[in-house]
């Protein structure tokens, strides 16, 4: 059996709808309220927008220049490409190497630019943990 079946249901219902929506009617703020809210958001996506068309406007100036550039730089490899090359050099300064005579025994005492052997001197291997026989 269907919810509403005679003519009266149905008249009911209608009934129910339209008191519904006139008492909405009557207690909404009167719109105010989304107006504002709608006048902000539309003005915050115009100032997005326009952003975004200044940003896109100077990156697409960029490239152009960008590309300007390039061609320009590629013109002058070209030129470059043909042109004898002219190099001027320096006159050689003969120096002598700095030696330091004074020191005796490696430059670093720290530790020896070669590695440790992984025997010693009599045949044995090292251990792991033998940190007292250091060279």
């Amino acid at each position: 059996m269907p919810l509403f079946s005679t003519p009266t249901q149905f008249a009911a219902l209608a009934l129910v709808f339209v008191a519904g929506w006139l008492f909405g009617l009557a207690s909404h703020p009167g719109g105010k309220k989304w107006k504002a809210r709608y006048l902000a958001e539309r003005d915050a996506h115009a100032a997005v927008k326009k952003d975004g068309d200044v940003r896109a406007a100077a990156a697409e100036k960029r490239a152009v220049e960008a590309e300007r550039e390039n061609a320009r730089l590629v013109k002058d490899v070209e030129a470059a490409r043909f042109a004898p090359a002219v190099v001027e050099r320096a006159p050689v300064v003969g120096r002598d190497p700095v030696v330091d005579t004074s020191r005796t025994g490696a430059l670093s005492s720290a530790r020896p630019g070669y590695p440790r052997p992984a025997y010693n001197a009599d045949g044995t291997k090292r251990g792991w943990f033998d940190f007292d026989q250091r060279r």
